[in-house]
């Protein structure tokens, strides 16, 4: 499956790129090409990560790389990757807050 990134999702991996950046700016870039590769991997085994639990009825999956927590939800034809954050926030606030 095609594996599409929403705005929020380029924003977090850019957003963790420039923290890693601040010690060591070669790992950031390696680092960064590796998450990506692991949310682009996602497409072949779309249902292999478990659904939130307490939020199964939004259908958003979590896969896991490292100390980042890859959100996505799986289409017809396509894994649309909503965000990218560290395992250590509370992420319902970034999933589920209202504007």
């Amino acid at each position: 499956m095609k594996v599409i990134f929403t705005e929020e999702a380029r924003l977090d991996l850019l957003a963790i790129g420039d923290y890693i950046a601040e010690d060591n700016p070669r790992r950031a870039w390696t680092f960064l090409n590796e998450l990506r590769a692991r949310c682009v991997s996602i497409g072949d085994f779309p249902e292999a990560s478990p659904l939130l639990s307490r939020h199964e009825g939004t259908s958003i999956r979590r896969a896991v790389h490292g100390n980042y927590a890859i959100f996505y939800v799986v289409g017809l034809e396509t894994v649309n990757v909503l965000r990218v954050l560290n395992s250590s926030i509370n992420y319902e606030r970034f999933l589920f807050e209202e504007d």
